[in-house]
């Protein structure tokens, strides 16, 4: 029966063609401009690497001084990063199943290809374990080894982009180019690496969504080369002059993950508590701050990676499908009452009510499919749009299968809601008075 009715549906569509076209396009610009929205905001707030995103932290420790300081305010106002102190004292630590510490670093390269000039290049210095605990993809040979970062050898990994700038579509590893004006050698090239958003590396980066890093270098051949750090640095005081100043000092501007065990969060939180003890005792982090972890989703919510404007915006675009929805609504009423009569011969042939409200919100449902595909072409369309306002834009707006589904689903949802009431009304038609009408 379902498919008899789907058919009486779709024969339907064709009745009263100019309203039938009017409610598929007010439904169909309602699901347009809610999916777009909600679309830019499920990329932004999705999960990056959702399978070890528990297990990936961020520890935060206040190193500020005690002068001035609120015990007990909001935690957004303490650094976001770490001094050069802790993170190496993490780095040597042995906890968890990896650790790495980053910064970021802008350079000179030098190609040694005659047709290219010396370009800027931007990109991360991270530890040896960085490639492995973000599971950043190899297209040729691979990240360097601890031995690597204990010499801090002048090795480097560079992007697919970069590599292909640079040598075409040949292998490059073993090769070795001019960067900074020193002598790095090529370790292994990455595939593609388009994580989104790119959480590793917020504060002080190319923001949540920017750019690929273009190359990456070990922390360790940065700090002996005395590399000025490119990103966010803050300093409580001034630092005594020189590199060796920068790294003695309390300026944070360093990013630090751990990767820990199933399980082994608490066992961090236990070693980050005993550490500031410790460092109290020496007359550091005299602030007596609650010390933090952020697991990946909790790390993006600290930073606000979705904003109150996105969720407000989605708000707003779902109370524009529901004017829309009202709008259907009476659209409804309009074509299921000139088929009264229609109704009434049914019922006088035996239809119950229940067949009558089953075959025409079956018919809503297929308006509601029709709006469904016109919605998901003004959807891309709306995310074009959107894209073309900025190179950022065009990392989130973009559709997933996930999305894809979503826009149907609420087409149909929709378009049964706007027809519960028109429904209903057809359902209460009395034959007798409609046989005498006639």
């Amino acid at each position: 029966m379902f498919l008899y009715y789907f058919q009486l549906g779709l024969r339907s569509l064709r009745r009263n063609p100019a309203l039938t076209a009017l409610m598929v396009l007010t439904l169909a610009i309602g699901v347009a401009a809610s999916v777009a929205t909600l679309t830019v905001l499920h990329v932004m707030g999705g999960d990056p690497i959702p399978h070890k995103s528990a297990r990936l932290l961020v520890p935060l420790v206040d190193n500020g001084p005690a002068q001035g300081y609120t015990p007990g305010g909001d935690p957004r106002q303490t650094d976001r990063q770490l001094s050069y102190r802790d993170a190496s004292n993490f780095l040597r630590s042995g906890q968890g199943e990896r650790r790495t510490a980053i910064m970021g670093v802008a350079a000179a390269l030098a190609p040694a290809r005659p047709d290219l000039a010396a370009f800027a290049v931007y990109g991360l210095a991270p530890t040896s374990d960085f490639f492995a605990m973000f599971e950043a993809p190899f297209r040729y040979g691979q990240g360097w080894s601890p031995a690597d970062d204990a010499a801090g050898a002048d090795v480097v990994v560079l992007s697919r982009a970069l590599a292909e700038k640079l040598y075409g579509s040949a292998n490059p590893v073993g090769q070795r180019l001019d960067l900074m004006g020193f002598q790095f050698q090529v370790s292994g090239v990455l595939e593609s690496w388009k994580v989104v958003p790119r959480f590793h590396r917020i504060v002080g980066g190319r923001s949540a969504f920017g750019d690929e890093e273009e190359f990456f270098v070990p922390f360790a051949s940065m700090l002996r080369h005395q590399s000025e750090h490119h990103g966010s640095t803050n300093c409580k005081d001034q630092p005594s002059p020189g590199y060796q100043g920068l790294l003695d000092s309390e300026c944070t501007w360093i990013q630090f993950w751990f990767e820990s065990a199933a399980g082994g969060r608490a066992a961090l939180q236990s070693y980050l508590d005993n550490y500031a003890t410790e460092q109290r005792r020496l007359g550091r982090l005299q602030r007596n701050a609650p010390n933090r972890l952020y697991n990946v989703t909790e790390w993006l919510e600290f930073l606000k990676v979705v904003g109150n404007d996105n969720r407000l915006s989605a708000w707003l675009a779902f109370g524009f499908l529901l004017l829309c929805l009202v709008n259907a609504i009476g659209l409804l009423l309009a074509k299921f009452s000139v088929r009264a009569a229609e109704v009434g011969i049914r019922r006088a042939l035996g239809a119950s009510r229940r067949e009558i409200f089953r075959q025409f919100l079956i018919e809503t449902s297929v308006v509601g499919l029709a709006g469904g595909a016109l919605g998901l072409l003004l959807a891309f369309g709306a995310l074009a749009l959107i894209a073309r306002q900025s190179k950022e834009l065009t990392v989130v707006a973009h559709m997933d299968w996930t999305m894809l589904a979503t826009t149907f689903a609420l087409a149909v949802v929709a378009a049964v809601l706007a027809g519960l009431l028109p429904t209903w009304r057809a359902c209460q038609v009395t034959p007798a008075m409609q046989l005498k009408s006639q």
